[in-house]
């Protein structure tokens, strides 16, 4: 399974009002693996940005001056999530303003993200299985333990790696598909988990005394039939 997990930045919160997406940020995830293959881009999008967007995401006007126009990347992008699955929270925002780069472009216009490539919305995903808690991205960082103390601003390219990571452990943690020929042939190609290495110290096992097994029996005779002696 290909999955991409996506997230954008954009002028505003809504397409209809003539907002644009100014950057888009995906990282691939091949059977439940990341690749380190991404997709990221900055795009300039010919309007304004509202101030209370540049105090989400810190991208200005002024950094995107000499950025492409999404007509000058759409068919790379479109041809980077095709025939994948689009991880993305709340998925309905970003599909509505990539539908609407879409519409906007002659080329793409007739383009729809749903018919080019399957999407999940880990929002939603995150709502069945904790119903009633706060479930943003910075929520879910903190409930599966992920550090995102690095993420000071929004920016699309970092939020879908940590989306990546809250993804993998959300549903079972990362695993790895073996590839190669022998030990496939071993497996019947079987998805296993991928095991991260203790680098610590052995673990002393520390054995009862002969005179603490004894208190131990002692103790039991005090119990009306134990069941540690059926």
């Amino acid at each position: 399974m290909r999955q991409i997990v996506l997230d954008t930045e954009t002028t505003g919160i809504n397409p209809k009002e003539g907002h644009r997406i100014i950057e888009i940020g995906c990282v691939e995830v091949i059977n439940r693996r990341l690749t380190g293959n991404h997709f990221h881009v900055y795009i300039n999008p010919k309007r304004e940005i509202e101030q209370e967007a540049i105090e989400v995401h810190g991208i200005t006007n002024e950094f995107l001056a000499d950025k492409p126009v999404f007509a000058d990347v759409a068919s790379e992008f479109i041809e980077f999530i095709r025939g994948g699955q689009l991880v993305i929270h709340n998925a309905p925002f970003d599909v509505g303003f990539m539908d609407h780069e879409f519409a906007m472009h002659g080329p793409t216009a007739s383009v729809k993200t749903k018919e080019i490539c399957g999407v999940l919305d880990t929002l939603v995903l995150a709502r069945d299985m904790h119903p009633g808690q706060k479930n943003n991205l910075d929520a879910l960082c903190k409930r599966y333990g992920i550090d995102n103390s690095h993420r000071e601003l929004h920016g699309a390219l970092l939020d879908a790696e940590i989306l990546a990571d809250v993804y993998l452990m959300m549903t079972g943690g990362q695993t790895d598909l073996n590839l190669s020929g022998n030990n496939q042939a071993n497996s019947g190609g079987a998805e296993v988990i991928r095991r991260i290495p203790r680098n610590g110290k052995k673990l002393k096992v520390i054995q009862a005394t002969a005179d603490e097994l004894t208190q131990h029996e002692a103790r039991l005779d005090l119990v009306q039939n134990p069941i540690w002696r059926q």
